[in-house]
């Protein structure tokens, strides 16, 4: 059986992520393909246990460390026990978040460092990198604004300062520079609508080439 799609969506806050893997997944579905929408930290009933530790509460509730620490136990837990299950049966993964994540807020923003986090990915999923990662990029200040509109209470990284804020935005965007054959940059200041059938013309595309459409 052929391995599933793996695609994963990155971004700051704001960039309207959770509405195109929403997008994407009944996309798919409307093609008679098996998806599982899942999202980061979170996943699975352990790592969604970790999320509220990591989303909730104060901005200086943990450190850099403890949370680099925090979203890899979240991670190893989803890996393990969704994603590879779903791609070894052949199901398409659309996930709202990765390690590329984790890279711009604890490695850059945070100042753990790239190879802190690379080392922990090679030991969570050494074998298990996504296929399309969509990063929706959108200036902080509109990001923010319509992360307020949210009202949500996962609201602890949008209290960090606006400085951290932007050195995620530019860290996302030197993750691009590094890796142009797996992640596609997008402008998330363009339409809804307009952003969707980039990403649905993008992922269709892969699946001709896999045979898989």
């Amino acid at each position: 059986m052929t391995r599933g799609l793996f695609i994963t969506f990155e971004g700051g806050e704001g960039s309207g992520k959770s509405t195109q893997v929403a997008r994407l997944a009944a996309h798919l579905r409307q093609r008679g393909l098996e998806v599982v929408q899942t999202r980061e930290p979170g996943g699975s009933p352990g790592a969604e246990t970790i999320r509220k530790l990591l989303v909730e509460g104060e901005p200086g509730r943990w450190t850099g460390l403890g949370e680099l620490f925090l979203h890899f136990a979240a991670r190893a837990d989803h890996v393990e026990r969704v994603i590879r299950p779903a791609l070894a049966r052949g199901a398409c993964v659309v996930c709202d978040r990765f390690t590329d994540s984790t890279m711009a807020y604890q490695g850059y923003a945070h100042g753990i460092g790239r190879e802190a986090v690379e080392r922990l990915a090679g030991v969570c999923h050494p074998d298990l990198e996504p296929d399309i990662t969509f990063l929706l990029d959108v200036p902080v200040d509109i990001g923010m604004q319509r992360s307020v509109l949210r009202k949500s209470t996962e609201n602890r990284y949008e209290q960090m300062r606006i400085e951290f804020h932007e050195t995620i935005r530019n860290a996302f965007l030197d993750i691009a520079k590094r890796q142009p054959e797996r992640i596609r940059l997008i402008d998330a200041t363009l339409e809804i609508n307009a952003i969707e059938q980039i990403i649905s013309k993008t992922v269709y595309e892969t699946l001709v080439k896999r045979g898989s459409a």
